[in-house]
């Protein structure tokens, strides 16, 4: 079945980006509901964003680790932002974790906001852990699931670059990361397949977040 018709309004329109929060007093006033991407350095987030939304170059890529060190607000275009013209939903990207040639002072310091923002934020809905599908859940990412559990915030596994791994190797990738997770109390038991770069699974992606968001 094609379960990308009831998303497509919503991703197929112009996304803007609207700030970047360096720390908690710059978060936008809470209203619409928020999906957030976690993910470690060179996961592909940005990549898969802008692929998820259809505009090349609004998450910033770059082939440098650790460029996106803020919270970074995307939201459908064409809305106010006043009084009840509020977009439905905003996208949010967060900083890239697991980069160790980061000062240790900047690498703290967006664990702190991080933290804060997911134990501090209603409007949050889920936060999508992206996972390279060539590595798996390496041990930070770990780390990132055992924080989001204590924070009681639902999450949700995204495998990506699944281009570059064998359809049988995927397979059994699904299986294994589905398991990893079955104990944790805030994930989500799914586990989506993407390639921004194929763009396989982005429908089920889409269609995924509208559900989250609506429900």
């Amino acid at each position: 079945m094609n379960q990308s018709q009831p998303a497509a309004p919503l991703f197929n329109r112009p996304w803007i980006f609207i700030r970047g929060v360096p720390s908690m007093k710059f978060l936008p006033p809470e209203g619409p509901a928020e999906v957030a991407f976690a993910g470690r350095s060179n996961v592909g987030k940005s990549s898969l964003i802008n692929a998820l939304i259809g505009q090349k170059g609004l998450a910033r890529t770059s082939n440098t680790p650790g460029r996106t060190q803020e919270l970074n607000y995307f939201v459908p275009d064409g809305y106010s932002g006043e009084g009840d013209d509020l977009p439905p939903m905003a996208l949010v990207d967060m900083p890239g974790y697991g980069y160790a040639q980061a000062p240790k002072a900047q690498v703290d310091a967006w664990t702190r906001l991080v933290f804060d923002y997911l134990r501090g934020r209603a409007t949050l809905k889920r936060v999508y852990v992206l996972i390279d599908a060539r590595h798996g859940i390496k041990k930070n990412d770990e780390e990132v699931l055992s924080l989001l559990d204590k924070a009681a915030v639902s999450y949700q596994i995204v495998l990506t670059k699944t281009d570059k791994i064998k359809a049988p190797g995927l397979a059994r990738l699904l299986d294994i990361t589905a398991e990893t997770i079955r104990k944790r109390p805030a994930a989500f038991p799914e586990v989506l397949a993407t390639s921004s770069e194929k763009h396989r699974g982005l429908d089920e992606l889409r269609q995924a977040i509208l559900t989250t968001v609506e429900g």
